[in-house]
């Protein structure tokens, strides 16, 4: 079940919200809880049993660090063992048949792979999970001794499938004490249906063009049409993922809890350093918090930060996914922001704005070609592509023809993408909610007859 879907839209979150606020106060953890369960088993009911193991060994793993009189060496040990039990449980299910396929590739042999499906939202919630024990480790949060509590931090379908990856001291509070207020709960309303109107309005209207130019031999296509399909990758990964991430703002404001921002309108950066403060910056909060700055971060001499960059951004790419173009990606970022940290920010500083704009776009949109296909010749064959290397013209017919009539859609997307997009709350409230309903009548419209409703970090 996903968020932009008629079954959740009319079914599922009418039911959920209607009990959830007829139930006492007591028992609204429990009622998450199972809503979350229900939610999830519904598109993957064998994987329930995963995602309860990890919540079951994290939560016994709390309470033993709980204990008073714990030795440091035992609660270090005991959060290796909870590192351990996650990144197995993540590995054998998302990174096994990558390295089965590179073994088999480099020595000759013949294993069978597991071709085991991917859970869904596996990277996310045990990441949450780690943060638990880790952050009960530093003493930032205390350990949960409620189980119900702790299965709903782990569980809570608002942000279990694509986040924001939620640390468990964010949330440690909310879940014994939240007010929902008719003015929160009316935020989250506005909120998921900007969310919702970027999913299905946008990302799935870009999305068509870059399938159909994708779906093509990158070799054969001219410069023109190379760049058209690579800047709707673009706005189609940016405008479904932060649509799926306000959405489960929104779905956390009506329910009470409040989750920090995953995008702040990432493509107005003037820098790659400045994009990764904007983009997913949950999962770059937690690899900052959990791996680089126990690694030693900046403070260890310059080999040391270099190898802790470069570590952070290797994992930041395995993260995404089991295969070469992944940590390809990873690499190409984490050598770039090496090099603004040296001395690009300097010269980028001293550049009109237009052109350091321009310098960062031209290098994340590369960056998405890195991210975009999964056979690395094929990468080689659309950069080609995009820099007239293989033989093809500037343009065509059918180039002209697909930037003639998605040239609307385009300057929408661009304009979606920045500050300027925002609706002022100066205006008068029945503009405002005409917008809104109108914003949820054209989504409903467009899901009751659509056959193309992808979600891309479904993969992650």
């Amino acid at each position: 079940m996903v968020f932009s879907s008629l079954l959740f839209l009319f079914v599922f979150l009418p039911i959920v919200l209607a009990l959830y606020y007829a139930s006492p106060w007591r028992i609204r953890n429990l009622l998450l809880f199972i809503a979350s369960l229900v939610f999830y088993a519904w598109g993957e009911p064998v994987y329930i049993a995963i995602m309860l193991l990890s919540s079951v060994a994290d939560y016994s793993f709390g309470l033993l660090l709980g204990r008073s009189g714990q030795s440091a060496k035992r609660s270090k040990w005991i959060v290796i063992a909870s590192v351990i039990v996650n990144l197995s449980l993540l590995g054998y299910f998302k990174y096994a048949d990558f390295l089965i396929g590179n073994i088999n590739g480099l020595l000759g042999t013949d294993i069978p792979l597991t071709e085991l499906p991917l859970p869904i939202g596996i990277s996310f919630y045990t990441f949450q999970s780690m943060s638990y024990i880790i952050d009960v480790y530093k003493g930032k949060a205390k350990a949960q001794r409620n189980w119900i509590d702790f299965g709903t931090f782990v569980a809570l379908f608002p942000q279990l499938v694509a986040g924001p990856i939620v640390q468990y001291s964010t949330l440690a509070e909310q879940l014994k004490n939240r007010t929902a207020t008719v003015s929160m709960f009316a935020e989250g309303v506005r909120r998921f249906l900007i969310g919702l109107g970027k999913k299905v309005l946008l990302a799935n209207n870009i999305g068509l063009l870059w399938d159909t130019i994708s779906a093509s031999q990158a070799d054969t296509l001219p410069v023109l049409t190379a760049w058209l399909g690579i800047i709707a990758y673009a706005f189609q990964i940016y405008f479904d993922f932060s649509g799926y991430s306000d959405m489960a703002i929104g779905l956390g404001l009506m329910l009470g809890f409040r989750f920090n921002e995953n995008f702040h309108y990432p493509y107005v950066s003037r820098s790659i350093t400045e994009f990764w403060r904007r983009w997913h910056i949950s999962l770059g909060t937690w690899f900052r918090d959990y791996v680089y700055i126990p690694l030693g971060g900046n403070r260890r001499g310059l080999l040391i930060q270099v190898r802790n960059i470069m570590i952070v951004w290797l994992l930041t790419g395995l993260w995404h996914g089991a295969s070469w173009n992944f940590l390809l990606w990873g690499l190409y970022f984490g050598v770039i922001l090496l090099g603004e940290k040296w001395f690009l920010l300097r010269l980028l500083a001293r550049l009109p704005g237009w052109a350091s704009h321009l310098y960062a776009l031209l290098l994340i949109v590369l960056g998405w070609v890195l991210f975009a296909f999964d056979d690395l010749s094929r990468i080689g064959e659309y950069l080609g592509a995009m820099l007239g290397l293989n033989g093809q013209p500037l343009w065509d017919d059918t180039a002209l023809y697909l930037a003639y009539t998605n040239a609307v859609l385009l300057l929408v997307l661009g304009i979606a993408a920045t500050p300027w997009r925002r609706l002022r709350r100066s205006y008068h409230p029945v503009l405002q909610l005409a917008w809104y309903a109108a914003l949820f009548l054209a989504s409903t419209a467009y899901l009751v007859d659509a056959t193309y409703n992808p979600f891309l970090y479904f993969r992650f």
